[in-house]
Formats: C-alpha cells, structure tokens, sequence
C-alpha cells in the first residue's frame, strides 16, 4: 500500500475517493504498464480538479495487481501517478492522496478493493471525516462504498457498462454517470443543494 501526498486536507466538506483506470484514464485490460500508455478521459482531470477547488478532498484509491504479477514496477505506476497528480494541479487542482494496492487477488491483503484497506488508510492518515463519495468503474469498487459508508457512483466509462448489468445488492450503486464529469456535477450539485443554495 502506498500513497503520494499533495497537501493536507484543509476543509470538513465530504472527500470524494475516486478509482484511477477507468474513471481518470483509459483502462488497459493488460494494464496500463507505461507513462506512455496513460491516456487521461477526456473531462476527468478538469472534473477530479473542480472537486478539489470546491473543497472536497479528493483521494485516488486503485487496485494495481500488474506490480504483484511482476508486470509493471512499482516505480513505473508511481511515476503514473506523480504525472497524474501533476497534471489535475496544473488545472488549479490537487489529490490529497493517492492510495494504491499492489497485490495479486491470491493474497488475500487488506487493501485490494472491495477489502476496506485504502479508504481505512487515507482516513486515518489524512484526517478525512467520516462520510463521502466513491467514483468507479466496478463491481468492487461499489462494494467499497457500501462497505465503508460512500455514497457511490458507478461511471460507464472504463468497465463500467459492462459491471453495471453485474451489480447486486450488495453492490447496486447510488448513482450511475456517463463519466467522471458528470459525476463531478453530480457531488457538485448535491453540495449546493445541501447549503440551500438550490431548490
């Protein structure tokens, strides 16, 4: 388990947890293995920094077996993910963290999604409140949300078409959008309705 810090979460609004492949980036089926091969979705960068820019602590947890599997170094996936927190600050963003498992599902650790090991580690060493959003693209990322309190949101960008027909009650999301952008609307719009501000 690992994580990049960009800065302290400063604000008690709800954070917002968002998976990296799929809902930030292009997903890879034999995973995204280079700097190169990491092709932002069109919209998510701006979306994952206009949450931040709100207010929302915005944290990445991912599931990245390709580094247990020996398929991908630590390193590379790391660089990925300085690049992608260099790249949502740019727009006037930033991630409070970027949490990553790198095991295989043979292992059986605490931190490979839906176990609770990342949303757990970023909460106690970020100070998160209790609460929030989960953005993804699968089945075990909404059973992350149900399992940790989020209020989930299943995008169809990624796998997210195809794990929307395999969701059950254990994993039936909230919401579902067409990508990250809408979801970020989505947050956005509830925040305003929850201050008053809309009807």
């Amino acid at each position: 388990m690992s994580s990049i810090i960009a800065g302290g979460s400063a604000d008690v609004l709800e954070p917002v947890f968002l998976d990296r492949d799929g809902v930030i980036n292009e997903n890879v089926p034999a995973y995204v293995r280079s700097v190169d091969a990491w092709i932002p979705i069109p919209g998510s960068l701006e979306a994952a920094a206009s949450l931040s820019t709100a207010g929302h602590p915005v944290i990445v947890v991912t599931n990245q077996s390709g580094i247990g599997r020996g398929l991908v170094e630590a390193s590379v996936v790391e660089e990925i993910n300085a690049l992608m927190s260099e790249r949502i600050r740019a727009l006037g963003g930033r991630l409070s963290g970027v949490y990553c498992c790198p095991h295989r599902p043979d292992e059986g650790c605490s931190c490979r999604k839906p176990a609770t090991g990342l949303v757990d580690a970023s909460r106690r060493e970020l100070g998160l409140p209790p609460g929030g959003w989960l953005v993804g693209d699968a089945v075990s990322d909404m059973e992350l949300g149900r399992r940790t309190g989020l209020t989930t949101i299943l995008v169809m960008t990624g796998r997210g078409a195809v794990q929307s027909r395999l969701c059950g009650p254990e994993s039936e999301p909230d919401f579902r959008a067409g990508d990250l952008a809408e979801a970020a609307r989505l947050i956005l719009g509830a925040r305003r309705t929850a201050c008053g501000r809309t009807r």
